[in-house]
């Protein structure tokens, strides 16, 4: 057993759970402090691809997560009466597709995950981490609320914005700004609802979906192109009125979304950015997960990285008590892979957010294009393999 036994996680969404698992495996004692009062159950629809599907499917939790799923069948595109302009199936293997084959709530995700870490992991909610100390044995660590106290190893897993990050590692992440703000909300299921996810644009760079989920209900979204303007640090009042101000006259089902909205409603706003960190580990202290390498929910491999880089790390660690040996060794095993799931495709988010009637007449026209049986059959025929992918095998 490594002397290196007690371990604090900040978060408990997806890299926390999954890293504090794993530990809790290897014999350390684990504990994970989540800023949030409870555990966050509501969320937007996720996909697990490739490496993290092996990672799950390794914890035993497969079949769990498919019992979950929101059932979605694939990705429609559709005109301002509603109207197909093209369709794409949901896939049928770990990668791949609009719809991957493997789609699940983040609220559900993270429920099974916390459950899965099992009675040796601590969770404690309503708190934070405020300072760190750490020297050549340990880290002294200052909570909000709860007393001081000393751990072997410290692990960031608490997202984009991290606040843990800059307390550690201070002006050192670079975050690249993608122009686009995202909105996740809950709407009561119609009889017009269905296993798609319908996407729709408008001129102005907007964007509107809805999704099917597993609750009996409906999640939409709504993303714009703009410029920094502070939204995701406001209030819902000023949240809601920004949202019918962007999407009056959009047309399609947004009427309905924004007549749902009010200051009790389910909703998150967030402006997208990457996050770009030079390291990913001081001393006894490391970060993973969105915190060390957000790329955005428009690469489609966020979660994927998540589950895949608390994997690596908790294998790396348990191959040696000495932790900056695990450190460099898991930097150097994700750092490709993560740079290639941040290599978006020229013009993203741009080009699926057109701003004018011509710029969103040639991009039905290439959706329609794209979804149409011969392309689908010879982009499947050609594609070849994942690029995006991780070989896990040496960790078995």
């Amino acid at each position: 057993m490594t002397a290196e036994r007690r371990v604090l996680i900040t978060g408990a969404s997806i890299a926390g759970p999954t890293l504090a698992y794993w530990l809790a495996r290897s014999g350390r004692a684990v504990t994970v402090v989540e800023r949030a009062p409870s555990p966050r159950l509501g969320g937007q629809n996720i996909d697990i691809r490739g490496p993290g599907r092996e990672v799950v499917r390794r914890m035993g939790l497969e079949d769990a997560l498919f019992a979950a799923t929101t059932t979605e069948q694939g990705t429609r595109f559709v005109d301002r009466r509603g109207a197909t302009i093209a369709t794409f199936p949901a896939g049928t293997a770990d990668s791949g597709g609009a719809t991957a084959e493997l789609e699940i709530l983040r609220g559900e995700l993270a429920r099974i995950l916390v459950d899965a870490s099992g009675p040796d992991v601590e969770y404690r909610y309503g708190d934070r981490v405020v300072g760190c100390d750490q020297d050549a044995h340990g880290v002294d660590v200052t909570f909000e609320h709860g007393a001081p106290e000393r751990y072997d190893l410290v692990v960031f897993a608490d997202g984009v914005r991290s606040g843990s990050r800059e307390i550690v590692f201070p002006g050192e992440a670079v975050t690249r700004d993608l122009g686009l703000f995202t909105a996740y909300g809950v709407l009561p299921r119609t009889s017009d609802d269905d296993a798609w996810w319908r996407w729709y644009n408008a001129t102005g760079g907007r964007v509107a979906g809805l999704r099917p989920d597993n609750q009996g209900t409906t999640r939409f979204s709504l993303s714009w192109l703009s410029g920094p303007t502070g939204l995701e640090r406001a209030g819902q009042s000023e949240v809601v009125a920004a949202l019918r101000t962007t999407f009056a006259g959009a047309g399609w089902e947004t009427p309905r979304i924004l007549e749902s909205l009010d200051s009790a409603s389910e909703l998150y706003v967030d402006r997208l950015a990457q996050v770009r960190a030079p390291r990913w580990s001081s001393g006894r202290v490391a970060m993973v997960g969105d915190a060390a390498w957000c790329a955005t929910p428009v690469s489609g491999m966020g979660t994927t990285l998540a589950i895949t880089g608390a994997y690596v790390l908790a294998a790396e660690l348990a191959r040696t008590d000495d932790h900056r040996a695990a450190f460099t060794a898991w930097d150097a095993r994700m750092r490709p892979f993560v740079d290639t799931v941040q290599s978006l495709p020229p013009g993203t988010p741009r080009l699926a957010h057109p701003k004018t009637a011509v710029g969103l007449a040639v991009f039905n026209s290439a959706v329609r294009l794209a979804g149409s049986a011969p392309v689908r059959a010879l982009a499947g025929r050609f594609s070849g393999s994942d690029d995006a992918n991780l070989d896990l095998s040496d960790y078995r």
